[in-house]
């Protein structure tokens, strides 16, 4: 990597950074040189005060307790965080008043909605009493299948407010993939929609939800949204059926306030190895994590304008609606990201005047292979900050953004996961930005590279790991009564230390690169390889859409198999075989290069986009995909089963 960052902030804009904000009261010695890594040593070495400094500085309503505000601190799983405090997480997020925007809905360019801050406690109150009449209380579940639009972000508030557990999952899922993630958790409510946009298309799911429903037995009441005006068909269909709600003069809101690890979410690991686990996320836990991350390391200020490009079925959608705790505007996207040939997203920057632009890797990617130069096409002076998760962003599309994108705006590349419905590591607004590189790990967080003997590595790549306790840790999975599936999940690696599954090294600049999930690396000749690197390399070739790569078994070792999805009208020739490996060998290293390359019409993927290595590996090695339901397109799986190229 160069040594010359490609954007760091005026010290104007330290100096007026939450963060700086926040460092005079819990750690005034670093501002004399905006020392990050001076503050995170600090937080790690005084947990219980950094937390509770959090806590305050983002005024969180409820009760915090007595001291010690971190019981058994040592303890991984065990730490108990804010054992004496009482909160809700709805009514943390309700703070907002008044006509100004809480939420703003596009879905493509079909519909465009706004909601004030007192519609959103209306509708909140409304569906509150519509839970209340079907016997929801503490503990009870309440599951939706919906698009990301204001009636889900609202649904969820009632729930929480109530005590209940919310689980969500996207329309598009097929019955498999909803019945394997809600018939674990026996919902009373379910939440659904007619249907969605997507590339244009209204699609009806009005078949799908009756049959679903059916096998849901304990489901109570659905609540259907009428999104493509189909919801009263849909209704006489299924048993129990009612329109969402309107809201009425009355926007009284019940918060019950409840321990500070009482069960928010249940989120679900992606599935692709046997049915999903159900991890289950506290209250306090979630809503400290994000304050912290939003506040603190991405600057998030009371109107700011937040969009985070995702689904329900992504742990970025419930990221993106603690936001309101800032009192941020959400800005709700629903539909493909490349709608109106790619425009679609920085219209509505430009349109709304998006502070805060949260997206994937892939879709940085897609852009600048579409040629797309919005920098040029967009006014986007209002956004100040980019956000990139869901796979490493590779070092070309670092530049890309301050190129094409905007050349004023901190860029941070976030990694973290479901599992902990967070960060490790992120964003520092007090910090340059290097090519390739994820800045900084989080506040509070103990990130760490170690060896396969469960050493510390400075330099060199190995397991990511967390080696202390933190307020987002699940604190539990679901249908886990002893605890077993969890502890086996993060802890029988290395004992008491939180081991994440990505392959990842530290950088000279105390940032981070992930390599890719330590589960899919590739072991040629021993020698561990992430599989990031390879494709940072080999999506940098205009023919290239979309690549990747598995260890495949051969001859009592492993060799590189690279699958390559090309651009319309491109072919895989030796030509363009020796182009490929030509580049990884320079960019990556010999090591890195692949024996065989394939061509293939279609690359499988996960609900939320990822790319699903371990499913391929499995049917190139003749193995059975268990859970085809948690993927996007099961059907490219067939591409990959008993090629010729592999038999020799």
């Amino acid at each position: 990597m160069s040594n010359a960052p490609l954007w760091s902030p005026s010290n104007e804009r330290r100096k007026g950074a939450r963060l700086s904000e926040f460092a005079a009261h819990f750690a005034p010695e670093v501002l004399d040189d905006f020392d990050y890594g001076k503050l995170h040593e600090r937080a790690l070495a005084d947990p219980a005060a950094f937390w509770s400094a959090v806590w305050d500085y983002a005024g969180i309503v409820g009760e915090k307790g007595d001291e010690p505000f971190i019981v058994n601190a040592s303890e991984m799983p065990g730490a108990q965080f804010f054992p004496g405090a009482r909160l809700n997480f709805a009514e943390n997020l309700l703070h907002g008043r008044g006509e100004g925007d809480a939420l703003v809905f596009w879905g493509e360019d079909k519909v465009k909605r706004r909601v004030s801050w007192n519609r959103l406690r209306g509708d909140v109150s409304a569906l509150q009493r519509v839970l209340q009449d079907t016997g929801v209380g503490v503990g009870d579940r309440v599951a939706a299948m919906m698009p990301n639009m204001p009636e889900t972000v609202a649904a969820m508030l009632a729930a929480s407010g109530l005590g209940a557990v919310w689980s969500s999952c996207s329309p598009d899922f097929g019955d498999r993939g909803v019945l394997d993630r809600f018939g674990q958790i026996e919902p009373t409510v379910l939440i659904t929609c007619d249907g969605y946009w997507y590339n244009g298309k209204a699609i009806d799911i009005g078949e799908k939800l009756e049959r679903i429903v059916r096998q849901l037995p304990t489901v109570k009441t659905v609540i259907v949204v009428d999104y493509l005006g189909n919801a009263e068909a849909v209704i006489s269909t299924i048993p129990n059926a009612q329109p969402y709600p309107d809201a009425s003069g009355d926007s009284t809101v019940h918060f019950e306030r409840l321990p500070f690890n009482h069960p928010l979410y249940i989120l679900y690991s992606s599935g692709t190895t046997g049915i999903p686990k159900c991890i289950v996320h506290g209250a306090g836990g979630t809503l400290l994590q994000h304050v912290k991350e939003q506040q603190l390391l991405a600057d998030i200020r009371p109107s700011d304008r937040f969009f985070y490009f995702t689904t329900c079925g992504w742990m970025m959608w419930n990221w993106l609606v603690s936001g309101l705790a800032s009192e941020a505007t959400l800005l709700l996207y629903d539909g493909s990201p490349f709608a109106l040939d790619g425009r679609i997203l920085f219209d509505y920057a430009e349109t709304e005047r998006m502070t805060h632009f949260g997206t994937s890797a892939k879709f940085i990617d897609a852009v600048k292979k579409a040629d797309l130069t919005p920098s040029e096409t967009h006014d986007l002076s209002s956004v100040r900050f980019m956000s990139s998760t869901g796979s490493p962003l590779a070092p070309e599309s670092f530049g890309f953004v301050y190129e094409s994108i905007r050349s004023d705006i901190h860029l941070a590349s976030i990694s973290g996961g479901t599992d902990i419905v967070s960060c490790f590591v992120g964003g520092n607004p007090w910090g340059p930005v290097y090519r390739g590189e994820i800045q900084a790990p989080g506040l509070g967080m103990a990130a760490d590279v170690w060896d396969d003997a469960g050493k510390p590595l400075n330099e060199g790549k190995g397991e990511l790991v967390c080696t202390q306790p933190f307020p987002s840790m699940p604190i539990s999975f679901w249908n886990d009564p002893d605890g077993e599936k969890y502890q086996s999940a993060y802890f029988d690696r290395f004992e008491n230390v939180w081991c994440h599954g990505d392959f990842a090294e530290w950088t000279d600049h105390g940032g981070m690169i992930i390599h890719g999930r330590s589960d899919a690396t590739l072991n040629p000749g021993g020698v561990r390889i992430g599989t990031a690197e390879i494709y940072a390399q080999v999506e940098q070739i205009p023919q290239v859409t979309e690549a990747l790569a598995i260890g495949q078994s051969w001859d009592d070792d492993v060799r590189v198999v690279l699958f390559v999805r090309l651009s319309e009208g491109a072919e895989l020739d030796d030509t363009l075989k020796s182009e490929i490996k030509q580049k990884v060998r320079n960019g990556a290293s010999p090591r890195h290069v692949p024996t065989k390359i394939i061509a293939v019409d279609d690359i499988p993927r996960t609900k939320s986009g990822k790319i699903t290595e371990l499913a391929v590996r499995d049917i190139v090695h003749g193995r059975a995909v268990k859970n085809q339901e948690a993927l996007a397109n099961p059907e490219a799986l067939a591409l990959f089963a008993d090629l010729d190229e592999l038999k020799h």
